[in-house]
């Protein structure tokens, strides 16, 4: 390994191990001591091996002496090492998934319950005067279902199970966004000790996502980091871009490519290593529940960025806590911003439309809600029965549920009817879908994915755009 007088020995031990031998060979006099031990010494270049040390008392010219054999094990232990690493992270991933399987059936039920609290305010405030007394009431019903549906969405994000459309967009406009948003202002009032700044790239690429997924994983970096702050601090929110030439070892890690870097750092107490393991995990808080939030605030961070195919690192000391999130970059420009329309603009001619939904209630407001936008509406419950119909009928655009409980599902469905009407025009609606599934039927010339509970003046501009292409 390298030439080393044994008088030198111990000044070659790193620090932190020192002690470990002195006490090994101390041991060895009082006990019978078997087990090897592990050192690790450092070489004259900076490089760091690891060394097997099994000593045996002996006597040498009858006096008592230590035999030492040691040997470089510093192959072994680093593939130890990975392998632990890789188990760890398997194990965190499984623990997610099964979380998340769990968020997400709860989210899909109560997606259902939720549409009706949404969509019937809606449907009936469309038609009261201005000056109804009931206007009020209504508009608050509508206001704490769609707070409800906000949570559900928190699962849903969790269950990553949800298709996220992706579209080109600049990150910096939707931090700008958030800043200036009533939620960051509410959080002001709530932390007045703390001072956020900012630090964003003017030259930072755009990356391809939700925006709306990333605004609301901005929301909570900056909620965690304002919380984490005890007394007086400061929360930097900055940019950049950052080209990874070798992957980088962190939290997660980082594979080789071109990434815009969003951070978010604090200058609160530093995170144990025990926290730091299970930070991401669902309802896992050293918050009191109920008066901070769902517990689900990291949890949507970390599932958003692996939607997003990108990675965590999180650094923590005495001096703060730093979260850095990798999102690929794309070179594909921003599409311009539609301008807000009346649902007035949106309202069809007659055109007839088939709602497949196995729950009777998101029939009934499917169709309530495509017949005050002027189109024809019908419904059937199951996929079976959609084929059997546009076997008889003519339709002219299809508003098809992803999941149906009974038979095939939407994809199956959208799949056996292209084969006899393969210009068959069609919108997807999920409050839960594999994303496998959603592109699958994309692919198959789906127009559009909306999510429950449906919006109507989303919904009216999907029919358009599908129905016109």
């Amino acid at each position: 390994m390298f030439d080393l007088k044994t008088e030198d020995f111990i000044s070659h031990i790193v620090t932190d191990d020192r002690f470990k031998l002195l006490q090994y060979y101390s041991e060895m006099h009082s006990t019978m001591v078997n087990d090897p031990l592990i050192l690790r010494i450092m070489r004259p270049d900076g490089d760091i091996k690891s060394l097997e040390i099994r000593g045996n008392i002996i006597r040498y010219r009858n006096r008592p002496a230590i035999l030492t054999v040691m040997r470089d094990v510093t192959q072994r232990i680093r593939k130890e090492e990975a392998l632990k690493e890789q188990e760890e992270k398997l194990s965190r991933l499984k623990k997610m998934e099964s979380l998340g399987l769990l968020a997400g059936g709860v989210a899909h039920d109560l997606n259902n319950v939720l549409s009706g609290i949404v969509s019937y305010p809606e449907l009936m405030l469309l038609n009261l005067p201005e000056d109804s007394k009931l206007r009020k009431p209504l508009l608050t019903i509508q206001q704490a279902g769609q707070r409800a549906s906000a949570i559900v969405q928190d699962l849903l994000t969790v269950a990553r199970g949800v298709a996220v459309p992706k579209e080109p967009f600049d990150l910096n406009m939707v931090i700008r966004s958030y800043l200036t948003s009533s939620e960051y202002k509410k959080l002001l009032q709530h932390h007045p000790m703390v001072t956020v700044q900012t630090n964003l790239d003017s030259q930072l690429l755009n990356i391809k996502g939700s925006p709306a997924h990333l605004r609301k994983v901005i929301m909570n970096l900056v909620a965690n980091a304002s919380e984490a702050i005890e007394k007086r601090g400061m929360v930097m929110i900055s940019t950049m871009n950052r080209y990874v030439d070798r992957p980088i070892k962190g939290y997660e890690n980082v594979h080789v490519g071109e990434y815009a870097i969003l951070a978010v750092e604090n200058s609160g107490p530093e995170i144990s290593a025990d926290d730091l393991k299970r930070i991401f995990e669902p309802f896992y808080t050293k918050k009191v529940m109920g008066r901070s939030g769902t517990g689900l605030g990291l949890t949507v961070v970390w599932n958003v960025v692996q939607d997003h195919e990108g990675y965590i690192d999180v650094n923590s000391n005495k001096h703060g806590s730093k979260f850095e999130l990798y999102f690929p970059i794309t070179r594909e420009a921003v599409v311009g911003k539609k301008s807000s329309e009346s649902i007035n603009s949106l309202k069809g001619n007659g055109e007839k439309i088939l709602v497949i939904d196995d729950v009777k209630s998101q029939r009934e407001i499917s169709c309530m809600m495509l017949e005050a936008l002027g189109y024809n509406a019908s419904a059937v419950e199951s996929g079976e029965a959609a084929v059997a119909y546009l076997k008889e009928h003519h339709v002219d655009l299809l508003v098809l549920d992803m999941i149906l409980d009974q038979g095939i599902n939407g994809r199956e469905t959208y799949e056996q009817i292209k084969k006899f009407r393969p210009q068959q025009k069609a919108i997807i609606v999920s409050g839960f879908a594999e994303t496998d599934e959603v592109r699958a039927t994309m692919r198959l010339g789906a127009g559009r994915y909306l999510k429950k509970p449906l919006i109507l003046e989303e919904l009216g501009r999907a029919i358009k755009d599908t129905l016109t292409k």
